[in-house]
This record gives structure tokens, sequence and C-alpha cells, in this order.
């Protein structure tokens, strides 16, 4: 059993509402104009509520093709366009200063990485690990340190 407000199977129900437009160049130059004008109005109608119900600075200019020129700001367009510039100014500051220490974190990292890299052989020379790659001068150098490090053990030993 059907209900007379279902729609049936297949069926086209009209809806109502505007249907979508291309967005291309309208090559007509009168309908072009009364287009601007009516798109111009909206797009001001609509700043002037987003600057009323979110409280937020807003300035807004179009150029028509005719190059005339069309604005709208809730406090000075002037004041508002130096804001943005000083905001964009700061973003692109805040940039080139996150870039540089990045550089100067990577640098810091590859050095730390030497330096645990000379201090893991050392460890592998002292216990006795890996001396072939050796010179003669450095297994001299091992062995001074060693020499060092048992005497302190040794004295220690005797103190406790």
């Amino acid at each position: 059993m059907e209900l007379p407000n279902q729609a049936q199977e297949g069926s086209s129900q009209k809806k109502m509402g505007r249907g979508k437009i291309e967005i291309k160049r309208i090559e007509n130059t009168t309908n072009r104009q009364v287009t601007f004008c009516k798109r111009r109005n909206g797009l001001l109608k609509k700043a002037y509520e987003l600057s009323v119900l979110c409280d937020a600075e807003v300035a807004l200019v179009v150029f028509s093709s005719r190059g005339r020129l069309y604005e709208y700001a809730n406090n000075s367009v002037r004041a508002t366009i130096e804001r943005y510039k000083k905001a964009s100014a700061a973003s692109t500051n805040a940039e080139s200063v996150s870039e540089v220490n990045t550089q100067f974190y990577q640098q810091e990292s590859s050095k730390l990485r030497r330096q645990i890299r000379d201090i893991q052989n050392l460890n592998r020379h002292i216990l006795g690990e890996a001396l072939g790659s050796l010179s003669l001068k450095e297994l001299k150098n091992l062995e001074g340190r060693l020499e060092k490090g048992l005497s302190r053990v040794r004295s220690r030993k005797v103190y406790n």
C-alpha cells in the first residue's frame, strides 16, 4: 500500500531553487555589467554582515572592468590594508626565522651525532675492540688514558 506523500520509484520530482550556472566570462557586455552590479552589491552586503555578526575587521576593494573603484570597510580601508601588510610581513619574517632555526638545529644535530660516534668509538677502544684501525700514536694515547684510569681506580680503592 502506498501513501499519497511518498514518491514513486523512478518518478521525477520538481525541486524549487536556482540552478547552477557555469562560471565563465559573460560575453555580452550589458549582461556582464548587470551581473557585476548584482554580484557586487551581494558581496558588499556579505562583507557588512560578516563585520557586524562576527565583529571582524573587514575591507573589500573591487575594481570594475571599466576601472571604477568600489570599496567597503567597517573601519578605514587604509588602516585595514596597513594592518594586513604588517601581518603579512610578520608572517614572512616568522617563516625566515623558522628557516634559520631549522638550519641551526640541523647543524647542531649533525655535530652531536659526530660527538656520539666519536665517544662510542673511544668506548670500543677502551674495551679493547676495533684496535686494528688505530695508528701507533693513537694506541699510545689510549694506553696513557687507560693507565690514568687504572691509577685513579687503584687510588680510590686504597682510600675506601
